[in-house]
């Protein structure tokens, strides 16, 4: 890296520490820390939404997954305003009624305490594989940058997160999200008008060689349920982001943050509907660069031309491609994208620890002082579980593809029952039980044939994108079959 480079770097990060600094005397009480005293205003909140959606997944994956294959992941995308309008008109309303930090206060309240244990021990599951997954790919980047090992980056940059989200608190991190958003769309683009301008013939011979080689297309059409079609991925895409909105404690605890239930609704429907346009720009870039290193412009070195290295294309591209300063840009809206979100998964996992696990199962955690060296170590220890994480991801063929499997096993169902207990009028406490244990039986059995085979039910195989869809619809229908039989007994 340049001079200017590191010194936009270097910037950056002391900037996005010294807002922590800023926030560290305001946190006082755990619901200060969690929640911020609902005093941030609503188009931060709008923003946070947004960065919770966007991270180094995203900033990464999606041009390695547009570089090495299609727009098949732009799908994901268009799921987002169908659990959007849902959201609006269901889940705000619902959660903000209850008044409670947590996500899973609603399925005790529902069905017991055993409903909301396993509920949030899945949601710490999926944060813990999603914080390794973006430190992964943040240390792609700085291993680009200055060949550092990626076991050491990982781990610095892991506890540098970790840091500022102690300091802040939940103020600090929508406040970062809210800044890292404004530079990672910058950054973006910045680099596509670097990659349409950079090539000999300009934009047209970009977008000609990115048609040519069906770079914007969007999967396959046809009927298929073992393959990642348009079809698949559509559906994938509405439940993952039903169960985003539905149950995922990242967004309920936005819900619960802003002043009013007006600016919550405008916060998570303008927050989910900036990320298509922006993920359509991630997936634009990794199709001009398949363009530009096809020209001749540049060349990539021998190791990252094989399947496995797509998503280290970028990271390439931005070190010895971009001019002096950009780059030292780029980085930063890489590690603007990926601290966003393991901030945000940092802090919603320790209230998720404290409030369904410390507070209600314990007695000990009584007092404000008490309940914030909870939330403290609660960041460590997801910081360092986080990290153990990334280092398993080393040599991954594909992190989006890796993410996406490994979010529809960790996700348990938990959108299942929690649409369980929405539509059913009464408890059906054994039917939630019941239908609970059935998904959970569908999920590990189409986890297992995928390990060893190609999952099928019945002969007919089954995409592991699946797996959240089914185990989802078991747990729902089930349930909901056993309360209308145990209510008819009754009757």
């Amino acid at each position: 890296m340049t001079t200017p480079d590191l010194i936009v770097f270097v910037g950056y990060i002391i900037g996005v520490l010294g807002i922590g600094a800023i926030f560290l005397r305001k946190n006082k009480t755990a619901s200060a820390y969690i929640l911020g005293d609902q005093s941030v205003p609503g188009w931060v909140v709008s923003l946070s939404f947004f960065a919770t959606f966007v991270s180094s997944i995203s900033y990464l994956a999606l041009p390695g997954s547009a570089y090495q294959g299609d727009w098949s992941a732009l799908t994901f995308s268009l799921s987002i305003p169908i659990a959007a309008v849902i959201a609006i008109y269901v889940f705000v309303p619902l959660y903000r009624r209850i008044k409670s930090p947590s996500a899973y206060t609603y399925l005790e309240q529902r069905f017991g305490l055993w409903a909301r244990v396993y509920a949030s021990t899945m949601y710490l599951l999926t944060q813990v594989m999603r914080v390794g997954t973006i430190l992964y790919l943040m240390a792609l980047t700085v291993h680009a940058v200055f060949n550092w090992e990626l076991i050491s980056i990982i781990v610095l940059t892991g506890g540098l997160v970790a840091v500022y989200s102690v300091v802040g608190g939940i103020q600090a991190v929508l406040w970062t999200d809210a800044l890292q958003a404004i530079v990672l769309i910058g950054g973006a683009v910045l680099t596509i008008c670097f990659l349409l301008w950079g090539l000999p013939l300009g934009p047209e011979q970009a977008i000609n060689i990115a048609l040519d080689n069906g770079k914007f297309e969007l999967g396959g059409f046809h009927w298929s349920l073992s393959e990642p079609t348009f079809w698949v991925i559509l559906i994938y895409g509405v439940f993952i982001n039903l169960q985003n909105y539905g149950i995922d404690q990242n967004y309920v605890q936005r819900y619960m943050i802003a002043r009013t239930e007006k600016e919550a609704k405008k916060a998570a429907f303008w927050g989910g509907m900036l990320y298509i346009p922006v993920s359509m720009m991630f997936l634009f870039i990794g199709s001009c660069l398949f363009a530009y290193y096809s020209t001749g412009v540049a060349e990539l070195p021998i190791e990252l031309t094989g399947e496995n290295s797509a998503d280290q294309v970028f990271p390439y591209f931005i070190v010895h491609q971009l001019p002096a300063g950009v780059t030292g840009i780029l980085i930063a809206s890489i590690f603007a994208a990926g601290m966003s979100t393991i901030s945000t998964s940092f802090n919603s996992a320790a209230t998720v620890i404290l409030t369904d696990f410390v507070s209600r199962l314990s007695e000990k955690a009584t007092t404000d002082k008490m309940k914030l060296k909870v939330l403290y170590i609660s960041t460590l220890s997801v910081a360092g579980i986080g990290i153990m994480v990334a280092i398993a991801m080393i040599n991954v063929k594909s992190v989006l593809d890796a993410w996406w499997k490994l979010a529809s096993v960790f996700s348990g169902g938990m959108l299942g029952l929690f649409l369980l207990g929405v539509f059913s009028k009464k408890k059906n406490i054994l039917g939630a039980i019941i239908g609970t244990i059935c998904g959970l039986v569908v999920i590990l059995y189409l986890t297992i044939k995928d390990v060893f085979s190609d999952p099928d039910i019945g002969g007919v195989q089954i995409h592991t994108y699946l797996t959240i869809v089914l185990g989802t619809l078991t747990i729902f229908l089930t349930g909901f079959a056993v309360g209308m039989i145990v209510n008819k007994r009754s009757q």
